[in-house]
This record gives C-alpha cells, structure tokens and sequence, in this order.
C-alpha cells in the first residue's frame, strides 16, 4: 500500500537516490571503506551517536578526518553486517529527512573467544542534494538496543 497517489519521476529518482545513499553507508561499513564512507556526508554534515533515547550524544562526528576517523572503529571487529529495514523519507526540495531502522551484527574475535554483538539501530537523516547529488546533512545513530552472545566459528 502507498501513501502516494501519485509521484513524479523526479521523486522517484530522488527516492530511489536517498535510499542508495542509505545502502551505501552500510556497505562501505561492512567493507571497511571508512574515506568512501565519509565522502556520502555534505561538507559540515554531522553525525550523532546515541545509546537509547537521544539525549546527550556519546559521540559527534562534525568534520570530514573525524567522520574517517570514527567510520574506522569498525575494524576493531572481524567483520560487520548491516541489514537496512524500513525507511521512511519527506522531501522538500534539494532537502529530506528520513528515519529508518537497521540490525548492525558485529562479530568480535578476542582470544576469550568470539561474541556476536547485535545493535538495533534508528537512524534519524537530514539529506540534502548538492550538485545533483544526495548527501547526509545529519545522521542521528540511536542505538536503541544490543544483544550479545559467544559465536561459534
């Protein structure tokens, strides 16, 4: 079912844009390609990390070398996988917001063994479209819960 009754083919591709977007976070996450990674966010974009409810951000990400840098903590773990669930997006010109669920698994090898930690994730986005092209102006990362558990090899 669709909320649209109708939709341009400009709003299609603008969807369908966003959404790439979206896709491509997590697969240069999983690939450990955290300078791909950054270059998806608008020049002064930021990004906010939350555990829980927003309120105080453990973590802001507000310049290109701090999101490269921040993007690189995933190779503490042996490998990720992002799977993107449902997004919902508004658009209003050259600018959208849109939330979005994902399950982020992140698989820890330490000597002690190896734990599977698993992170439901909201995403809370501002895009914005530069020069034909959709960026993340803010990406709110609200860590709404986490399971971990030993993994077998």
């Amino acid at each position: 079912m669709s909320i649209h009754t109708a939709i341009t083919p400009e709003e299609t591709a603008d969807r369908l844009a966003i959404r790439e977007l979206i896709d491509a976070y997590a697969h240069c996450a999983d690939c450990r390609l955290p300078e791909q990674q950054a270059d998806l966010f608008a020049p002064g974009a930021r990004t906010l990390v939350y555990r829980g409810e927003p309120g105080e951000p453990v973590q802001v990400l507000t310049t290109r070398e701090q999101h490269v840098e921040g993007f690189s903590g995933l190779s503490q773990y042996a490998a990720t996988t992002h799977f993107n669930g449902q997004f919902t997006v508004a658009l209003d010109g050259d600018n959208a917001t849109g939330e979005g669920y994902c399950l982020a698994h992140h698989l820890l090898e330490a000597e002690t063994g190896r734990t599977l930690i698993l992170m439901s994730i909201r995403y809370e986005d501002s895009y914005v479209k530069q020069s034909g092209a959709w960026l993340f102006a803010e990406r709110k990362l609200v860590i709404t819960w986490t399971d971990s558990r030993p993994s077998r090899p």
